[in-house]
């Protein structure tokens, strides 16, 4: 019996992904312009790794996108958030490439995809085409790069990943060329005492570690007088030629007397592992100082696969009497390196220690489940919310309650029930729960309604209460006025907002026929292309509803001339 095709492919890309080795001559580059990044693989974001490269597209949208190598479309998503609109090309020696934050897509990709958001009357779809059903060739145009999604400016956000696991890798491993000649930058150290009793420099608490660079371009560090566990982190970045971002670095090196206590680098991770991230920095301080340090050492509930060697999982037992010499080495991708050297003197405390730990009549145990009453609310954590055990701090409240503060990482969902029987039930729809930022300002929560219980999940630590919109969303036209001609437009546009519990639907239809208005949420905008070509009248009506998240309802109808 003879194989299929697929399932001939599917050996070929076990046999090639179980070598290792990645293929450095298939591909080509996504763009014709100068490849320089905004971002690299791997780069430290908020509760993930970046898992490709953000290449930057000269401040602007619009430049042609082609795809690295023949393959076939095996994805195409349109979102609000995330990667916006996107791209997955399967490519036949087993990877695949992906293009994010897209403007628009090729001709053809753009027909299919609108096609089907017409069918569907939905701006947000996605959508697996059969394998082979749309082929593209090495260097063929697929798409325009842009700005959608959560994308901050215009860029191409571009990955590679393996077709079977899923995982993406770095695209520097299959010879994409950037210039870089730029030592990684070191801008702080810090020292950590890991085993009950360490102390490092007088206290037993993250300590601040002042460094000088030397005549050879390397650092030494100041001398740590220490005692117990201990481990080390920094705050540093990576800078390439012809860009001033602050990237992330692509290995760090944590050696003892010349013995590696851990080594870790950004040549492939898994999705599912990301979030782990928290455990790789001191979330704690970036909680208060928006800043990351990128820790040497493995803490608890740290499941990352990144590492190459680990002993004692990175941490320096110091003994009284003994003096050790840790180097810290911080690559790039090119090789580009920075080394620390941090002297150590296993010393006893001679003096008064500080130690600043924040202790509460609540001791959360990580691996079991924990159900708090704060009065006007009740909080669940199921067992492993959190990656370690602390002392949680809780402010009861009749309307509002303190979950701690967002010092604390939590890797699941835990849920927040709150009591609205006290509300008047003619505003229960409009009621819902709310987290408050750090100007008092309440943001809107998912909330489930059942009877007079609000249920919100969420992995955000942090004030909340129960908020009302009574407001609903504002709608105006944005580049036409009413009974204006518009015969030489390309597109009309309108601005939607919500002041309070934020946009949760809309809907437009043109003469009655529903079209197809493409949300930008970063510019409050619905945008309609004339190119649809729905408005085949001389004079036309476009109405257009917009839903806030508490179901209050805004209804714009005005009319427009066009031959």
């Amino acid at each position: 019996m003879k194989n299929s095709p697929c399932v001939l492919f599917f050996l070929f890309c076990l046999t090639l992904l179980g070598q290792e080795q990645y293929p450095k001559d298939v591909f080509g580059p996504p763009m014709d312009i100068p490849i320089i990044l905004a971002g690299t693989f791997g780069e430290l974001r908020s509760n993930h790794f970046h898992a490709g490269l953000d290449i930057k597209t000269q401040q602007r949208e619009g430049i042609p996108v082609n795809a690295i190598g023949d393959g076939t479309v095996t994805r195409i998503k349109v979102s609000l958030w995330g990667y916006g609109k996107v791209l997955y090309i399967a490519h036949p020696n087993g990877y695949t490439s992906v293009y994010g934050h897209l403007q628009k897509f090729s001709p053809t990709i753009e027909a299919y995809i609108k096609k089907l958001q017409y069918e569907k009357k939905s701006f947000e779809v996605e959508v697996f085409p059969d394998y082979g059903e749309i082929k593209v060739t090495k260097g063929e145009l697929i798409a325009y790069s842009g700005n959608t999604g959560g994308s901050a400016g215009p860029h191409l956000h571009f990955e590679i990943r393996s077709s079977i696991s899923e995982k993406p890798t770095n695209p520097f491993l299959y010879g994409m060329h950037v210039a870089d000649a730029t030592n990684p930058i070191l801008e702080k150290l810090f020292a950590y005492p890991l085993s009950d009793n360490a102390h490092i420099n007088h206290n037993q608490e993250r300590t601040q570690i002042n460094f000088s660079r030397q005549d050879d371009g390397t650092y030494l560090a100041d001398k740590v007088e220490a005692l117990g566990e201990i481990g080390f982190g920094f705050i540093g970045y990576d800078r390439l030629d012809m860009a001033a971002n602050k990237n992330g670095v692509y290995s760090v090196e944590f050696n003892v007397n010349g013995k590696i206590y851990s080594l870790y680098n950004f040549e492939s991770f898994s999705f599912g592992e990301t979030r782990y991230i928290n455990t790789l920095i001191d979330y704690d301080y970036y909680g208060r100082h928006r800043q990351r340090i990128q820790k040497s050492f493995k803490s608890p509930g740290n499941n990352l696969s990144i590492y190459k060697e680990l002993y004692n999982e990175g941490k320096v037992k110091v003994n009284k009497g003994l003096s050790y010499t840790a180097n810290l080495i911080i690559k790039d991708y090119a090789g580009n390196t920075v080394k620390l050297a941090i002297p150590i003197e296993g010393k006893e405390n001679q003096g008064p220690s500080t130690n600043n730990d924040n202790v509460t009549d609540n001791f959360l145990v990580a691996k079991k489940p924990n159900n708090y009453d704060l009065g006007g609310a009740k909080v669940y954590f199921p067992a492993n919310t959190f990656y370690e055990d602390f002392y949680i701090d809780l402010k009861k409240g009749a309307d509002t309650v303190t979950i701690h503060s967002n010092t604390v990482p939590a890797h699941r969902n835990f849920t927040i029930t709150f009591d609205a029987s006290k509300y008047p039930k003619e505003t229960h729809k409009q009621l819902f729960i709310a987290r408050l930022n750090d100007k008092i300002q309440p943001n809107f929560t998912n909330t489930y309604k059942r009877g007079d219980l609000f249920t919100a999940r969420t992995r955000n630590l942090g004030t909340y209460t129960i908020a009302q919109d009574t407001t609903p969303p504002t709608i105006r036209t944005k580049n036409f006025k009413e009974k204006q001609w518009l015969n030489n437009y390309k597109y009309l546009s309108v601005s939607i907002a919500d002041d309070l519990s934020g946009i949760d639907s809309y809907t437009a239809t043109l003469n009655g026929e529903w079209i197809l208005m493409e949300y930008e949420p970063k510019r409050n905008t619905l945008t309609y292309n004339f190119d649809d070509k729905i408005a085949d009248q001389t004079q036309c009506v476009l109405k257009v509803t917009v839903t806030d998240n508490v179901g209050n309802v805004s209804t714009l109808t005005t009319s427009f001339y066009r031959k």
